[in-house]
């Protein structure tokens, strides 16, 4: 069917990553680069979540690094509203980083231990300029966004579990209202249920503020509860997208096969036979492995 006049005009992605590479230098002499990412393709749209699953080396990390210009871009594009980002300066950086923020996976890691939460959440907000009043009383909203006691202003993140410095860390995230967080392995050092809780927050967040995720983690199970689509990784490529159902419940590639049927399950008995299952999916690619080997 030909387009018309009065067809809606599709939105254009909020982030759009074409072809992208990544490579790294050797640290061996005149040895080849290694290749991190190889032909990336994804798009986000304002308000959805991606979520990036693989197991640990895949590459997912990497993707979302670069994004955030902390890995190379050695190939391809980073489009983020309209605008190549691939190669942005330290100082286009800083002016993207109210619309584009980071939750990493250690909370405690990425918070100043010496700082109180106050401090921390106004910091953002201090080098954009906004003033000490306004500041406070963002402060504030903030910790109430993340369904934190007012009084946390004035505690040190020793002070707080796991859980609540995850959500600080959110709260600074949201300081200044972003359209797009990468959020590394958010809730994998957390418990089962602080877990769901997190979760909860970032669809939240989500339902409330519009922002867009692009979601990392390598647990099926987790990108099922919160996103909208899953593109899933190995060796650098991605091998598999679609409909977050249709990916984590009844994936082709056998990559995602293999990471279904590794997630946990509460039942003793779908549990053994899902190791069964993965243990034969497992010698069947091995076993198709020695064959092409065998004819090349």
């Amino acid at each position: 069917m030909s387009t018309t006049e009065n067809d809606p005009v599709p939105a254009a992605p909020l982030l759009s990553v074409d072809h992208l590479v990544v490579e790294y230098p050797s640290k061996k002499f005149r040895a080849k680069p290694f290749r991190a990412l190889t032909d990336i393709n994804i798009t986000i749209g304002r308000g959805e979540t991606l979520g990036l699953v693989g197991e640990s080396g895949s590459g997912k990390t990497t993707l979302g690094r670069a994004v955030l210009g902390l890995a190379p871009v050695t190939g391809g594009k980073i489009i983020f509203e309209g605008k190549d980002i691939s190669h942005a300066t330290r100082r286009q950086r800083r002016t993207l980083s109210r619309d584009l923020q980071v939750v990493f996976q250690d909370p405690y890691t990425s918070l100043n231990p010496a700082l109180e939460i106050g401090a921390i959440l106004a910091e953002p907000l201090g080098v954009q300029g906004m003033e000490q009043t306004a500041a406070k009383k963002r402060v504030k909203e903030l910790l109430d966004q993340v369904g934190l006691p007012s009084d946390a202003i004035h505690r040190l993140p020793r002070e707080f579990s796991g859980g609540q410095r995850q959500r600080v860390a959110i709260a600074r995230a949201l300081a200044l209202s972003p359209k797009l967080i990468v959020c590394d392995e958010p809730v994998s050092a957390l418990d089962l249920s602080t877990q769901a809780r997190v979760l909860d927050l970032f669809l939240q967040i989500q339902k409330d503020t519009g922002v867009s995720y692009l979601f990392v983690s390598h647990d099926l199970d987790v990108v099922r509860h919160i996103s909208h689509r899953v593109a899933v990784m190995y060796h650098g490529e991605i091998v598999e997208q679609g409909p977050a159902d249709v990916v984590t419940r009844d994936p082709e590639h056998p990559y995602t096969q293999r990471l279904l049927l590794a997630s946990p399950v509460p039942d003793p008995d779908r549990q053994e036979q899902r190791r069964a299952d993965r243990h034969r999916l497992l010698e069947i690619q091995r076993h198709q492995k020695e064959q092409a080997g065998a004819v090349a």
